[in-house]
């Protein structure tokens, strides 16, 4: 009989039988009626102890209809199901054997149906998730469910016509339903572009093993499209490969296209080239941002349009846009956006993304509104209820950790908090994805920045203290998270795939070096222009400008004086090959000394990363911005070089006039020194002593920045990328030569 949590038992009030009891005298509850439309499947939710019994489908005889479809009466608790109960479902459930009870009163029926309203309002959808949620009133133990999602996989489902849905029905709160089947969504964020394609199976695997059933990842515009219509989805960068790995392995994926991201990379993900023109304004229907846009998507839907569940593909939801809420600049900008996505023929489930103070400003109006937030508060649901309140609620990031800036300390979360916070999702029912289930490496230049009081990089690693660490070694916050999925998944979890191993191998030191200004004639053509001309808008790669990197400026200049100049991020400057001094954007005047004669004027201005939050994307030109003056006197005749640091650049270094590295050498030197990885070579870090602030290139591969100011102290470096033997080493060092380059098991960050 529905009643409610502690409730006495209207049989032990009387010693009449009641009317709702099984007439077969088994215990059994009355089999739904079949119109529900999911009459052949099992139950996603079952009382702790069902989900491994062995089941009968044959019916209880005399079964009745329960008057409030969708109930099942066990104990002191109901719970909802989408398939028929069976005999062995009730009796297994209640225990009862005996004989058979004689026909229930008509009266005592019609009674019981006047009742039912009364007795589940307590259960309610809107009223228990707004008091509920925003009062903290306690939920049921975790220990008393079963989720049972063992055919709900991209390998199992086959036949498919309903994909990802919300739904509110009397009695239950608003859920997802996958197939027509209640589902909850335990997502895990990777993103492709920052893991070595080698290990995109092992951390998958590592993400189902855990006991998540979705795997969520950006895409990056700039990385995917680097030149107008040049675009590059092979290697590290093939999206659809990834897709396709999630779901050999199980997972579902919701995608993230953009196309702006965020996600701590430069400009948020968007391509550095579109700042060329300063009256274009990103992230509105400024003529020249959506026809990019448009072009982008052309290319990029007809990538995944066929991955997605109801075409047979993993893909069950695409989000739009990225936390426009916080940036809001354009009312019509996120439909847009939406219909972008429709008419190339996106059908999956859509939503966005917004911090839970910025949901009123960034939801569209008919897509599924998501929340991102750090922890779980009572009154983070407030303004999403203003939005919708009919719909099941989604976390689309739940921050585990943080990201790190040079400068600033390593930031952590207790495992214990996670743990705890993700508990309570489940109780409340609420749908959520770990951010970061495993965060990965800053590969190259792609990192972003913040700029909130002053400028400052985001670091190489994108460890952001998850769930898996930067190498993929499992953490606290995992195994307290599968020892809780494990405890309320009916089916056991996978065994955990073995761990990457790690090698330390002998310390090396640089054997030659070259000064930059040796190096000038191995870049391409430098530029010749009156004035200087910023990073995005050099006349280089097909008219796309520069997007990373370093730019070296050059002037004769004939006296000295009081230099004046604008530049993003840091620079270093020179007379000849002596070093005068630093600007960066709180230092813009620089005293030069008095010259003899005709000097080179050397500026190197360095690319720190581009903001990726806030309105502050649109100012973010990188080099010279502005006219460079002494006495307030502008000079001209500039040449300028790229330092883009590409593979190619590399392979010519190969032969120039390397130099053996002397004891000690002051200003910006490339170092060459060799790493002996053995024949079966490993993931390893580099520690880099004594050494100042630059980048290091493994067999041409940019591993990313090491700067002595920390926190990050340790560089990752897979063993994928390594060849067995000899490797080569090549360090651009920018202040003063160090000593010697380690490897070490274990990271410091």
């Amino acid at each position: 009989m529905c009643r409610r949590p502690g409730s006495v038992p209207l049989a032990a009030q009387s010693p009449r039988p009641s009317p709702w009891r099984c007439p077969a005298g088994r215990g059994c509850i009355p089999r739904l009626p079949r119109g529900g439309g999911s009459s052949a499947r099992p139950p996603l939710l079952q009382p702790v102890g069902m989900a491994s019994r062995p089941r009968s489908r044959t019916p209880c005889p005399g079964a009745q209809p329960c008057p409030a479809a969708g109930c099942r009466l066990l104990g002191l608790k109901v719970y909802r199901q989408l398939s028929p109960l069976t005999e062995v479902d009730c009796g297994a459930a209640l225990g009862v054997q005996g004989p058979s009870w004689p026909p229930c009163l008509f009266w005592k029926r019609i009674l019981c149906i006047f009742f039912l309203p009364c007795i589940l309002s307590g259960f309610s959808p809107r009223v228990k998730h707004k008091k509920n949620l925003l009062s903290g009133k306690a939920q049921p133990q975790l220990s008393q469910y079963r989720f049972i999602w063992s055919r709900l996989t991209p390998l199992e489902l086959r036949n498919r016509s309903m994909g990802l849905q919300t739904e509110s029905r009397v009695g239950s709160n608003p859920y997802f339903t996958l197939e027509g089947h209640k589902f909850l969504i335990f997502g895990g964020s990777i993103h492709y572009f920052r893991v070595p394609r080698e290990y995109w199976r092992d951390r998958l695997l590592k993400l189902k093993a855990c006991g998540f059933n979705t795997v969520t990842t950006y895409v990056p515009w700039n990385l995917h499209e680097p030149e107008r219509g040049r675009f590059d989805f092979s290697g590290n960068l093939d999206l659809e490969a990834f897709v396709l790995t999630a779901a050999e392995i199980g997972l579902w994926v919701i995608l993230r296209p953009g196309p702006y991201i965020c996600s701590e990379i430069d400009l948020g993900g968007l391509p550095s080239r579109l700042l060329q023109d300063p009256q274009v304004n990103l992230r509105t229907t400024d003529k020249g941002f959506v026809e990019a846009v448009d072009k982008y998507f052309d290319h990029l839907i007809s990538r995944v349009v066929h991955l997605q569940y109801r075409k047979g593909g993993p893909i069950i939801a695409v989000q739009v846009e990225n936390e426009y809420g916080s940036f809001y600049k354009d009312k019509d900008y996120m439909p847009y956006l939406q219909q972008a996505l429709l008419k190339r023929g996106i059908v999956e489930l859509l939503l966005t993304s917004d911090n839970v103070d910025d949901v009123l400003k960034g939801y569209i109006k008919g897509v599924l509104a998501t929340i991102n937030m750090k922890k779980f508060r009572k009154d983070a649901f407030q303004h999403l209820y203003k939005v919708q309140r009919d719909k099941p609620i989604m976390i689309m990031e739940y921050w585990v950790g943080w990201f790190d800036t040079w400068g600033s300390k390593h930031e952590v979360k207790d495992a214990g908090d996670v743990k705890n916070t993700v508990s309570e999702f489940i109780k409340f029912e609420i749908s959520f994805n770990v951010y970061m289930f495993h965060g990965g490496t800053n590969f190259g230049f792609i990192n972003g920045a913040i700029n909130f009081v002053k400028h400052a990089g985001v670091v190489t690693s994108y460890d952001y203290d998850a769930v898996l660490t930067e190498a993929g070694d499992y953490t606290k916050k995992y195994f307290k998270l599968r020892k809780l999925f494990g405890s309320i998944l009916a089916v056991p979890l996978p065994p955990l795939p073995e761990l990457t191993p790690k090698a330390v191998y002998p310390s090396t030191r640089s054997s030659h070096y070259l000064p930059l200004w040796d190096v000038l004639q191995y870049l391409n053509e430098p530029v010749m222009s009156k004035m200087p001309v910023s990073m995005e808008n050099l006349p280089i790669n097909n008219g796309n400008g520069q997007s990373y990197g370093l730019v070296l400026y050059e002037t004769p200049i004939c006296s000295g004086g009081q230099l004046h100049a604008h530049v993003r991020d840091v620079a270093q400057v020179f007379l000849n090959e002596t070093t005068i001094g630093i600007l960066d954007d709180s230092i813009r005047n620089l005293k030069i000394p008095e010259v003899k004669e005709c000097q080179l004027l050397r500026i190197l201005v360095e690319n720190q990363g581009r903001v990726n939050f806030s309105w502050k994307i649109q100012n973010q030109q990188k080099g010279l911005t502005g006219p460079v003056t002494i006495n307030n006197i502008s000079l001209e005749g500039f040449t300028i070089y790229s330092l883009e640091m590409k593979m190619s650049f590399f392979k010519r270094l190969r032969y120039a006039p390397w130099r053996p590295v002397p004891n000690s050498y002051s200003g910006p030197a490339f170092y060459r020194a060799t790493l002996r990885a053995g024949s079966s070579p490993k993931d390893t870090f580099l520690r880099l002593l004594n050494w100042n602030y630059g980048f290091v290139f493994i067999n041409g591969r940019n591993l990313g920045r090491y700067w002595i100011i920390g926190p990050q102290e340790t560089l990752y470096l897979p063993g994928a990328w390594l060849h067995p033997e000899d490797n080569e080493i090549i360090l651009f060092e920018k202040i003063k030569s160090g000593s010697v380059i380690e490897t070490t098991d274990q990271p410091v960050l």
